[in-house]
This record gives C-alpha cells, structure tokens and sequence, in this order.
C-alpha cells in the first residue's frame, strides 16, 4: 500500500485492491454505519407517506410509487453494499466518495412528499443521480488500481452508466409530455430489469471478491433499521391519537404491545437463518438471496406504515374499515414470512424453519383480518403476533428436539 500517513494512523492514499473473500473478523465499518444512518430518513420518509396513504383510503394508489421509490433507496445501498464488501479501503478518496452518495440519499428522500403527492420524481431522480455517480466512480477507481479486477469493475461502470442515462431520459421525456403517463409504469420495470441485469453480466467474466459473512451482517443491520422505523411509526401512531384528544384506551395500549411484540418476532425469525454460512457454502447463488431482499425490505417498511394506521385507528375513528387496516399489517407480514423462506432455500441445505410451518403461519396472517368484525382490530394485530411468536417457538422447540435426538444417537 502507498500513501501518506495522517494523524489516526490510517492512510491517506491506499491502492484498491480487492480484499480476500475469507479475511478474518470482517466487520461493518464505521463508515458503512454512517452510511446506513442516512437511509434512515428515506425510509422514515416513505413509511410516513404510505401511512398517510392507508389512513386516508388511498393506500393501493400510494403502493406504486413507494414500490417506485423503495427500490431507489434499496438499490443504491445494495450496490454500495458489495461494492464495499470487496474493495473498502477506507482512505480518504473511499469515505469522499462514499459521503457523496450518502448525500445524494438525503437529496432523494426530500423528493419523497412530492412524488407521492404530485407524481414529480424529479428530486429523485436527481438524487438517485448523485448516488450512483458516487459508485461509478468507486468503480472507475478500483478498474484503474485494481488489474485483476480490472474488466469486471469497468463494466459495472460502464452498466451503472448506461442505465442512468436511461433514468434521467425518462424523467425528462416524462415531463416534457413526450412520454404518455400509461407508460411510465411499463418504463420503469423495463429500466428496473436493466438494473438487475448490470450486476450479472458484469461478474460473468469474474466475480467480485465479496465476504459472506460481511454481507450477511450488512443485511441483518438493514433490517435492523427497517424494524426500528416500525417502532418510529407505531409511536407515532400514538402521538396522532393523543393529538386528536382520544386518550390511552386499553384497545390503545393492546395494539401499541402487540406490534411492538410482532416486531420482535419478525427480528427474532430473520435472524434464526444463519445466512452467512449458506452465501459462504453457496456463492453462485447469491443473486437470489441479495435480490429476495427487495420484497423482504419493502414489506417490513411496509408492515411500519401498517401498524401506524392500526395505532392511530384504534386511538380515534378513521375514515377506513378495520378490514382494511389490518390487511395493511397482514399482507407485508405474510410476504416477509413467504420471502424469508425463499431467498434462504437455495443457499441453505435444511432451513432452520420449517417451510411447512412457515407458509402455514403466512396463510394464517394473511386470513386473520376477517375476524376484524368478530374480535376487533386490536384482536386481528395481537392475533398476528401471537401467530408470528409462535411460529418462533415452535422452530426453537423443533431445533432442540433434533438437536437432542441427535446427541441420543452419538451416544449410542
């Protein structure tokens, strides 16, 4: 390595060079917690718009641009994510680079209001620019320092490229009226495919040498912050129902305890599946696993704004039936718990949960709101809760079991 030591001890100049995929004790940086902490406003900001959504008895309307805007947001840190995985070097050029992409986030989640209410992306899309002209060049740099890595990097470069210009060709043709409304939909899946696209045909002539129990961490700390904006949202829902003068009801307080008691769960069922160790065993399907985490991101964002909506219901009348609002919590739920069975299957040998019981528990969810008539909707969210608990439960009592006639069998 060269450079010029600076005060800490760290260099100031390091050449990129891929980092082994089996180094020991890797860790998320400092920088890459810095980094996480300013997705956190974006997603604060879309969870509180399809919220607001649901409340209002418009949420299918608000479920497009915050599938839109969402997989901006997860995108942009998921191709940094890998980036970093294998080429963190942690110099200055590195962590400039990197604060230019953290603030083209903050850029992007301002535009969040107006795309929902106005359908204008445009501080997104210029957002999104700043964040991906960060990567490019991250990319360019490690192509230049890099020689083994060289033609791999340069074509995320060139990919990465290519497709913004067909972003920003959208927005413009879009507010020009060059391009009819009927077919931004079609656009932006066709550019969502480029996407996705760009990172297998980069690595077909050579694969990145990422670290699987980095990336592993990376994800569990994502969803981490995920699960923290439902906490965010569900006191919030609490606010909005002391601002409207209903007081703390004891309906109040039961569905305050059972999302804060789902939430739990949810994080207790993510983190039972030892994703590491299936990436390490299992590489070449990583694209699965990575790519699956859109929808298991998107729902736990959205079972935050679902929640809020049930809190705040619960706490004064809305103009939306308690059907409604529980299927708000039901369905990301459901999809989180379908979605975390999918993308482990093809890394993992033996699923940790059972897949029986798992999609067992996501049809139960799904149902539950039918009840709302019968038991209320503090009843469907505790129902929820208890269902996701006991589906924790069960997975743990399985794993001793096993483990235990594992042992018997040792031993005779």
């Amino acid at each position: 390595m060269t450079g010029e030591a600076d005060p800490s001890g760290r260099r100031v100049r390091i050449r990129m060079r891929e980092r082994s995929i089996d180094e020991p004790h890797r860790a998320a940086s400092p920088l890459e917690l810095l980094f996480d902490l300013t997705f956190v406003v974006a997603v604060a900001s879309i969870t509180a718009q399809l919220a607001h959504g649901i409340a209002g008895g418009h949420g299918l309307d608000d479920l497009t641009p915050f599938l839109q805007v969402f997989f901006a947001i997860w995108w942009a840190w998921m191709n940094f994510t890998w980036f970093a995985s294998s080429y963190d070097t942690d110099d200055v050029l590195y962590r400039l680079l990197t604060m230019v992409q953290m603030a083209g986030v903050l850029v992007l989640a301002a535009g969040v209001p107006a795309a929902f209410e106005e359908s204008d992306y445009g501080a997104i899309t210029i957002g999104y620019l700043i964040m991906r002209g960060g990567l490019v060049a991250q990319w360019l740099r490690a192509g230049l320092e890099d020689p083994a890595g060289r033609r791999t990097a340069f074509r995320y470069a060139l990919g990465i490229s290519i497709v913004q210009v067909g972003w920003i060709a959208r927005h413009v043709l879009a507010e020009t009226g060059v391009l009819p409304e009927a077919s931004l939909l079609p656009v932006f899946i066709g550019l969502v495919a480029c996407e996705l696209a760009v990172p297998r045909w980069a690595e077909r002539t050579r694969r990145t040498s990422w670290h699987p129990h980095h990336i592993a961490e990376r994800y569990g700390l994502f969803t981490i912050i995920l699960l923290g904006e439902s906490v965010l949202a569900a006191s919030t829902g609490v606010q909005a129902a002391s601002a409207a003068g209903a007081g703390v009801s004891r309906s109040l307080v039961t569905v305050a305890l059972g999302g804060l008691v789902l939430l739990f769960a949810l994080w207790w069922l993510y983190f039972l599946e030892p994703a590491g160790e299936g990436l390490a065993r299992r590489r070449h399907r990583s694209f699965v696993w990575g790519y699956g985490h859109y929808g298991i991101f998107a729902a736990l964002a959205a079972v935050g704004a679902g929640l809020e909506v049930a809190v705040e219901h619960t706490g004064h009348h809305l103009d939306v039936s308690e059907i409604i609002v529980g299927y708000a919590v039901a369905i990301p739920v459901s999809v989180f718990l379908v979605l975390l069975w999918g993308v482990h299957a093809p890394i993992v040998r033996r699923p940790v949960i059972p897949p029986v019981l798992m999609l067992s528990a996501a049809t139960a969810v799904v149902l539950l709101p039918l009840a709302a008539g019968l038991v209320g909707l503090a009843g469907v969210i505790v129902t929820i809760a208890g269902t996701c608990s006991a589906l924790v439960v069960t997975t743990i009592l399985t794993r001793r079991t096993g483990r235990t006639a594992r042992l018997a069998d040792l031993e005779v």
